[in-house]
């Protein structure tokens, strides 16, 4: 079944309790057959909506070998696979990638105390930010790569028009080198077992 996945997005769901309602409609959605389709820049809630229009306009401020929006499958579990916000491409073969985060003025504020001192951040990251940290480690498993780099970027309007022209500055972002953390791919890959043997299942029916 094409909806047989596990992707980058729904890493939340898939860490979330067992018995929480994000995890169930998770595995309804893996077993429904029908693949869902997002177009956030036409999505009615405003955080979407602005941040896929936010990474169109960070996608220019990027060298010309970073491609947005490109997708992985992981090779050890095939059940996984992640859509990368933007991916470095060198012949061929995804060599390093950027996962992009819009937030509120208010809270990317927040990091400005921690921006000279990585552990302290990476620390507040992975307590604050928690779904974000086991997205890009799913990223780095579906990619086998050993780092990569969060990006924190302030959203400083809601109205569309501003943000289709917004010349985004140094000082609007933060970028975090994020390095693979074994254990919570590990724990990652012991959520995602029973999806795998599921999808094996019917793979094998399938033939």
């Amino acid at each position: 079944m094409k909806s047989m996945y596990i992707g980058s997005g729904d890493v939340q769901a898939l860490m979330s309790g067992k018995h929480t309602k994000s995890h169930h409609e998770l595995l309804k959605r893996f077993v429904s057959g029908m693949q869902p389709y997002y177009n956030a820049k036409a999505s009615p809630i405003d955080p979407l909506r602005i941040g896929a229009i936010l990474e169109d306009r960070y996608l220019m401020l990027l060298p010309d070998n970073y491609f947005a929006q490109y997708v992985c499958q992981c090779e050890e579990m095939n059940v996984f696979r992640c859509s990368l916000d933007f991916a470095k491409i060198e012949h061929g073969k995804v060599v390093d990638f950027e996962e992009l985060k819009t937030v509120y003025l208010s809270d990317f504020l927040e990091f400005e105390p921690l921006k000279h001192y990585p552990e302290e951040l990476l620390e507040f990251i992975r307590k604050n930010y928690s779904p974000y940290y086991y997205q890009v480690q799913q990223q780095l498993y579906c990619t086998g790569l050993k780092e990569c780099t969060l990006v924190f970027l302030s959203v400083l309007s809601y109205i569309d028009e501003e943000n289709l022209t917004r010349n985004i500055q140094p000082n609007e972002y933060l970028k975090i080198r994020i390095e693979r953390d074994e254990v919570a791919i590990a724990q990652i890959r012991d959520r995602g077992e029973i999806f795998q043997q599921i999808k094996d299942c019917y793979d094998i029916q399938s033939r």
